[in-house]
């Protein structure tokens, strides 16, 4: 077991340490996100503000910060961290600073709620600013954020994680446009699939390393359930499906065509699925897999604001 009872005061951790807990590596996603958002908005001829655009990304990577807090809270409790020896740091596995014994459970419950007690008031400010839709957003994310981990629900215990992160992901798309526009629209929800469908693979590759300590405590991931061939196979249905949608999307005249800039990120993806489909029951060695997958869900929704920002500067929708 990890050194969870170690004498740890919460006052006196550094700045450095802070961060860490909040695995910042993987915050990029969110902030992604939140450009994808602001650039449809752009693209349909409204903002960006860029006062209001920056304080969406930085509420949604708090938000982001403390699900990553509240997910090592909870897998210190029930003992997925500790079980697992296999997992590819800083990958899988979670931040590991109570398994090596630098913070407490406690620290890490703390952290946990101190994010979220400035999260909830300054998102209620930027709602009063932008739109009520904003509140139910925030609302939405929380509560997957927090029930993804967390008991009685614990989602990622249930064969739902992946696809809570997909739907949250989805959201924080929905919720960057929702700033700028001040109303729900279609057109950033189907944008948002595709890259969500892309960030869900993150997950589905990080069940690799992970699945030996997840079988153990119950969290029934995908490759537990099915295993790591049938999954290989499923991450590239998933791939396949987010580029897909991305063509019929413009196609059936529901995505801008210069979403399509999306497509420069799918030779990242199928680089990803080889290496996946080579070595799933070698776990050690999917780093390279893991790496290509998290630059494929990032240039992809970097690539559409791209595209989208470029209509906007020639004309809205």
């Amino acid at each position: 077991m990890g050194n969870h009872g170690a004498m740890t005061d919460q006052k006196s951790l550094p700045w450095r340490t802070l961060v860490q807990m909040t695995r910042p590596g993987f915050l990029v996603i969110t902030a992604v996100a939140c450009v994808l958002g602001a650039s449809v908005a752009a693209a349909c001829g409204h903002g960006p503000n860029v006062w209001t655009a920056l304080a969406t990304l930085v509420l949604a990577v708090l938000m982001h910060a403390a699900a990553n807090v509240l997910n090592d809270y909870h897998d210190a409790l029930n003992g997925a961290d500790d079980a697992n020896s296999q997992g590819l740091f800083p990958f899988t596995g979670g931040a590991r600073l109570i398994q090596n014994g630098h913070v407490t459970t406690q620290d890490t419950h703390n952290l946990a709620g101190a994010l979220i007690t400035v999260l909830i008031p300054c998102g209620l400010l930027l709602a009063v600013k932008t739109g009520g839709g904003l509140v139910w957003l925030g609302l939405a994310g929380l509560f997957l954020g927090w029930a993804y981990s967390a008991p009685p629900l614990v989602l990622m215990k249930r064969g739902l994680g992946e696809l809570t992160v997909a739907l949250t992901w989805g959201l924080v798309v929905v919720g960057a446009d929702y700033v700028q526009r001040g109303q729900f629209f279609v057109i950033p929800a189907a944008v948002a699939l595709s890259f969500a469908l892309l960030v869900g693979n993150i997950l589905v590759i990080n069940g690799f390393p992970d699945a030996q300590a997840d079988a153990q405590v119950g969290k029934r991931t995908l490759v537990v359930r099915f295993g790591p061939r049938r999954v290989a196979w499923m991450y590239l249905a998933f791939a396949c499906l987010a580029y897909a949608w991305l063509l019929v999307g413009v196609r059936l005249f529901i995505h801008p065509e210069p979403a399509l800039w999306g497509l420069v990120s799918m030779p990242l993806s199928l680089a990803a699925f080889v290496m996946l489909l080579k070595n799933a029951e070698q776990p050690a060695r999917l780093a390279p897999a893991i790496v290509l997958t998290i630059a494929a869900a990032v240039l992809h929704g970097l690539a559409m604001s791209a595209g989208l920002f470029s209509l906007s500067l020639f004309g809205s929708l």
